[in-house]
């Protein structure tokens, strides 16, 4: 298995409108203090995995969310990338992403990461049109989103991703058309396009509750799910996962350590971990998360044992997202001892039934030989949620 690290980076100069991570505002004079905390979480890491600094545990992506990383000074992420490179061993080449905010990023700060080692960005464009980047809160226009495509690309950034949100309150499908097609002019390397879950606690949910704006129609969100996937697959791009398409060598390694049920290290305020039998999330706000840190103290908030049966039901529900590889069976049957028809000869079969699971010998993944996999039929691409349901419990 691989295995990722996740660096939160709490720190927003606003929220938006359907926002529930967690974030906050006005608290730029934690920033230093916060990135030199990490750095410290970091180095005792190893510790939480049976480790010792004299043999460094393997790690292949380093990923910072938020929050708005780019927030940060370059020369801090960059101290932030060298301690994860000292503690964790990790190839020169390893992929290392930035989530960064358009409008706020211009070229120096650009070469300045790309300096400092990062190789991946991913820019929250969410929507071309400036009605519905102000219903989302966004500070941005969607000119930004080229200016800093632009800059990314004079910086020396190979692989750039764009966030987009449809099925937003008053969006019709012609206007996620529009947004399509202006994103793709920008050339992006991937595109992660997801559907807006109106959460508790938000502005957008307050709204929504109240009447002044309507609930999203689900059928025309699906209509712009299915656009999506007839317009990126005539622009050359592979749906490896439900969200998230790509062009060829730019699917998201971090991500997809997730999507196979992989251990991850989670650093920061409110971050997660999983070493696949345990996971663990850490104090949620930042000014406790440093002063945990700087007294010596542990900033673990609570942890929950996975047994076996909860394992396997994580599994097939993350790895059917990954359309193209899905569970490549010999690897189900090595990890837990059994084939998957031992567990889930049932759910398979009503899955079969339904039309939304199928049995293929494609290769599509890593080994060097073609192998079974059980994957998500294209009619299953549309109708996810009742063919992964299929295998919540287990036994």
């Amino acid at each position: 298995m691989k295995t990722g690290i996740y660096l939160h980076v709490p720190f927003c100069h606003s929220r938006c409108n359907y926002c529930d991570f967690n974030t906050y505002v006005g608290l730029n004079d934690l920033y230093e203090p916060y990135v030199r905390a990490l750095q410290e979480e970091i180095r005792r890491g190893p510790e939480l995995y049976g480790n010792t600094l004299a043999k460094r545990p393997p790690a292949e992506t380093i990923f910072f969310g938020g929050g708005t990383p780019s927030l940060l000074k370059p020369e801090w992420i960059g101290d932030l990338i060298r301690t994860c490179r000292e503690v964790f061993d990790m190839r020169a080449d390893a992929e290392v992403t930035i989530e960064c905010n358009p409008g706020t990023v211009e070229l120096d700060y650009l070469a300045a990461l790309r300096t400092q080692g990062a190789n991946r960005l991913s820019f929250g464009a969410q929507s071309a049109d400036a009605g519905e980047l102000k219903l989302l809160g966004r500070a941005h226009a969607f000119a930004d989103v080229g200016s800093a495509m632009t800059a990314a690309r004079t910086a020396g950034f190979e692989s750039i991703n764009l966030d987009l949100i449809f099925g937003l309150p008053h969006q019709s499908l012609d206007s996620w058309k529009r947004t399509m097609e202006a994103t793709l002019a920008l050339r992006p390397d991937h595109v992660s396009l997801y559907a807006l879950i109106i959460e508790q606690g938000t502005p957008m949910h307050d709204w929504v509750r109240r009447g002044d704006v309507p609930y999203p129609d689900p059928d025309v969100a699906a209509d712009m799910y299915d656009h999506a996937e007839a317009t990126m697959r005539a622009a050359g791009f592979t749906h490896y996962e439900i969200s998230n398409w790509a062009l060829p060598g730019h699917e998201c390694a971090h991500n997809v350590i997730y999507w196979r049920n992989w251990p991850f290290y989670g650093f920061g305020a409110g971050a997660h971990s999983s070493s696949v039998q345990r996971r663990w999330w850490n104090v949620r706000r930042p000014a406790d998360y440093v002063g945990r840190i700087q007294r010596g103290e542990s900033v673990e908030m609570g942890y929950e044992d996975i047994n076996a049966v909860t394992s396997r039901g994580e599994t097939m529900m993350m790895g059917l997202r990954l359309l193209e590889e899905g569970i490549r069976l010999s690897e189900f049957a090595e990890r837990y001892g059994a084939p998957l028809e031992h567990f889930y000869a049932a759910e398979l079969r009503e899955g079969l039934r339904l039309g939304v699971l199928e049995l293929s010998a494609d290769h599509r993944g890593e080994s060097d030989h073609d192998d079974l996999h059980v994957r998500l039929t294209e009619r299953g691409h549309f109708l996810s949620n009742q063919a992964l349901m299929l295998f919540v419990g287990g036994v």
